[in-house]
């Protein structure tokens, strides 16, 4: 059985950590990075199948590392992980080539549907819970 390699890339170590501890057998941690930079040269190097990428993180955010792999062709299968309940950053995220889009809140339940759904070549999102203050 082939296992899906993937790359993840939090500045969080606890998120890090969070998300190697859910992932089954079928899949392979090959690197586990904390900055924008370091997730982009990795993932060239690496040619991971999925690329679990936080929004927010130094040196250059996960939308950055997108757009650049895109750029660059790479074939990894992007994931974004956030804590942004945002649908422009949402709108934002897809258009620069993530095919998932998971809160951290959700991560234990959204996570691998999610890389799955996208190693299939579909979105997944999170169901984002908008706070409103209207009565």
């Amino acid at each position: 059985m082939v296992r899906t390699r993937v790359l993840v890339a939090d500045d969080l170590s606890s998120v890090l950590s969070a998300v190697a501890a859910l992932l089954p057998e079928s899949f392979d941690l090959v690197g586990m990075v904390s900055d924008g930079r370091s997730a982009l040269d990795t993932t060239l190097a690496l040619k991971p199948d999925v690329v679990v990428l936080d929004v927010s993180m130094p040196e250059m955010n996960g939308i950055e590392v997108a757009r650049e792999l895109t750029k660059q062709h790479s074939k990894a299968k992007i994931v974004f992980l956030t804590v942004h309940e945002d649908s422009d950053i949402l709108a934002t995220c897809l258009a620069a080539g993530g095919l998932g889009y998971v809160v951290k809140l959700l991560m234990d339940s959204d996570l691998i549907p999610a890389m799955n759904e996208a190693l299939a070549g579909r979105i997944f999102v999170s169901r984002l819970s908008y706070r409103q203050d209207t009565p």
